[in-house]
């Protein structure tokens, strides 16, 4: 899977992870279906309350209406525009999924409740020169969690994949295999 993030979304998130500080917070990824295996992330939700310096806790309340929100802007077009999954910050740590996170996302995406085919996780942090260092997981029900790239979409419509950012993905990679 290929996460196509907007220059729209990583200012967005870059100000509400220096914003935050050394506290953890988190939102909602909606996006659009682009093509095979592409999903461009259109609109992040940002919930700065429930953080600490080492724990996020979710608000489902909150959640909802972010995605009722999206929803009712896309015209309902289910098909085509989504929830993609969820992202939190780690400003101490390195930006991969806890354990405590994985199990969160594995539980919501094996919920009926929820509804979906696949959830992805990014977790985040603002690193050196304020670039954002993240790594992406893609959880599925009844199988194993899969690795994300990111490509970056610049304003010329040009897609470029971001090192810096692949670097945590292939380090969260190399840990599962261990």
């Amino acid at each position: 899977m290929h996460l196509l993030l907007t220059t729209t979304v990583l200012k967005r998130l870059r100000r509400e992870l220096r914003r935050a500080g050394s506290r953890e917070i988190g939102g909602l990824m909606m996006g659009e279906h682009t093509g095979d295996d592409m999903f461009r992330v259109v609109e992040i939700s940002v919930q700065r309350s429930g953080g600490s310096a080492a724990h996020f806790v979710r608000d489902p309340v909150e959640h909802r209406a972010a995605l009722q929100a999206f929803f009712a802007q896309t015209g309902g077009d289910y098909t085509r525009f989504n929830y993609l999954g969820e992202w939190h910050s780690h400003p101490t740590f390195e930006p991969v999924p806890s354990p405590i996170d994985v199990a969160t996302m594995q539980a919501l995406v094996e919920d009926p409740a929820v509804g979906v085919n696949f959830l992805v996780l990014c977790v985040v942090r603002l690193g050196a020169s304020r670039t954002i260092e993240a790594s992406a997981t893609v959880f599925s029900p009844q199988m194993p969690s899969v690795n994300a790239a990111f490509l970056i979409e610049r304003a010329e419509s040009k897609f470029r994949i971001v090192h810096g950012l692949l670097r945590c993905v292939r380090r969260w990679s190399r840990s599962q295999t261990e």
